[in-house]
């Protein structure tokens, strides 16, 4: 007997109904929109290209790409740009729309301007480069012996990455063999903390044992004893960004602890320059940005900027009603690979190398023909914060949607986006110039731990304790590609600076390597 399926419930069929309506719809450009004026405008330095143009009002963003690449003349070696539309020229703070599609649907049909006005449209460029997903593990290598609980890559390429472990060592990896290179060995306790030095000659760990350690990157030996000074466990480490340098052989670093100070070390002296203390409980993040100061954020709710000639303290950021958890700021990955990109050209000198980096810096950090800063900050309180220090201390944004505690949070590396995730099983991702919400990425189905950008912007990866990896697209907010793999629990993940290779580590004590 033929099995009969029962009717269809009511709810099924309005689904479907839904379903047919919405696929009916379809969002028509019409053929004749009058002409507009637009002027257009260069995002970092603030000047205008080609005077007052007329064009037509249904132009797509790509017309509007090939239009800017002629005016400019790199039509040969095409630049991709994205457009933006200032609303206001006299208010700062007015609202910025993104033209997605082109500017019918953008801006005329919404009704943000009419044919009458005169548009105001910004480009910015996007990387010249582009990252491909990684799809597949190409390794899982095991080694250390107990969960691993932070990672890194070299600035310099994928071929080399850290990993900080919970059996008290921290490891090097040749990534392109696949294999272990060197076995740090010293600590006492856990390695919470690996900082790769900008130059990649030195490689920083800081541990439960309260000491922080240095050691050559190319033998794996450690630059002299312990350097002792912290009281309680290391929590957070940061390079002197190599722009600020005044001796590239005297390279500094930051660290942040439980004993709620954050010590300046002179890596090559290996003592310490500076010790700040005013936190009032442990600090869990530390920063050192561009423009000379140092970022901490503390379970006392507060961030704190310190002066790096000094030690003082610039100003005390205060508005979160909990634990902050995790800082970033919008220059971290110019910082992090100073005078590397993505050519893989190295300039010769020392002196060379300060003003590529200094070079680099500005360009990344330049908006309206200032430079800017700008300072995410994640809490237990469910929120996050976005500042700019330099104007004062009141925060430009708060971001609200999360549901649970913020654990990290990360600044795209052309400084357009953040990304938090959260115990929620969410990733969100933000505007990065008003702090306005864009997308909820949906997928992980327990907390999310970490999220690290690809070095192009546009793909973002995130681990989480369901023992997957997840690659989001972007621009879409979709979920790109499913990485399984893992035994447990993923606490740390990396992108590396070329965008080639990602690399993670969890619970099950395999670093696990992914390729496309």
């Amino acid at each position: 007997m033929a099995t009969v399926l029962p009717p269809k419930s009511k709810r099924q069929k309005l689904a479907e109904s839904k379903i047919s309506q919405a696929q009916q719809k379809i969002d028509l450009i019409p053929e004749h929109v009058p002409n507009v004026v637009v002027h257009l405008q260069a995002s970092d330095t603030g000047a205008q290209l080609g005077g007052e143009l007329h064009i037509p009002g249904n132009t797509t963003a790509q017309q509007l790409d090939l239009l800017v690449n002629k005016l400019l003349g790199t039509e040969d070696d095409r630049v991709p740009y994205t457009f933006s539309l200032l609303t206001s020229l006299t208010n700062a703070d007015s609202p910025i729309i993104d033209i997605t599609n082109d500017l019918w649907t953008s801006v005329l049909k919404p009704g943000h301007k009419t044919t009458e006005d005169v548009l105001t449209l910004v480009y910015t460029p996007q990387a010249v480069f582009r990252v491909r997903a990684v799809s597949r593990c190409s390794a899982a290598i095991s080694g250390h012996g107990d969960a691993i609980l932070a990672t890194q890559f070299s600035p310099a390429s994928s071929a080399r990455m850290v990993t900080g472990s919970g059996d008290g060592t921290a490891r090097v990896w040749d990534c392109d063999t696949e294999t272990p290179m060197h076995t740090l060995k010293g600590h006492k306790s856990w390695v919470l903390a690996v900082s790769w030095s900008p130059d990649t000659k030195y490689i920083a760990t800081g541990s439960m044992d309260n000491t922080l350690r240095l050691w050559d990157t190319k033998t794996g030996k450690p630059l002299g004893d312990a350097m002792k000074g912290h009281t309680k466990w290391i929590t957070g480490l940061a390079w002197e960004p190599y722009h600020l340098q005044s001796d590239p052989s005297n390279a500094r670093v930051v660290s942040s602890s439980k004993d709620q100070t954050i010590r300046v070390w002179n890596a090559a002296l290996r003592r310490v320059e500076m010790c700040m203390s005013g936190h009032a409980a442990a600090v869990t993040c530390v920063k050192w940005g561009g423009q000379g100061w140092i970022y901490s954020a503390s379970q006392d709710k507060t961030i704190k900027i310190w002066n790096t000639s000094d030690g003082k303290l610039v100003h005390s950021l205060n508005a979160h009603a909990h634990w902050v958890n995790h800082l970033a700021l919008s220059t971290d990955f110019v910082l992090r690979t100073a005078y590397h990109d993505h050519t893989g050209q190295v300039p010769a000198t020392d002196e060379e190398k300060v003003a590529k980096s200094k070079e680099r810096y500005e360009k990344a950090a330049t908006i309206g023909g200032e430079l800017v800063e700008r300072l995410v900050t994640a809490s237990d309180d469910f929120t996050m914060y976005l500042w700019e220090p330099k104007k004062g201390t009141k925060p430009i944004a708060r971001l609200l949607g999360h549901q649970k505690l913020v654990n990290h949070v990360t600044f795209s590396p052309d400084g357009r986006l953040i990304a938090s995730a959260s115990f929620d099983n969410h990733v969100k991702l933000w505007n990065a110039r008003d702090g306005k919400f864009i997308f909820s990425l949906r997928g992980h189905v327990a907390p999310v731990y970490q999220c690290c950008f690809s070095a192009d912007s546009r793909l973002l990866v995130s681990s989480s304790k369901d023992t997957t990896l997840k690659i989001w697209d972007v621009k879409t907010g979709k979920l790109h590609t499913d990485l399984p793999g893992h035994q447990d629990e993923v606490f740390a993940v990396d992108w590396s600076p070329d965008g080639k290779k990602v690399a993670s580590g969890g619970k099950d004590k395999a670093v696990r390597l992914w390729k496309y």
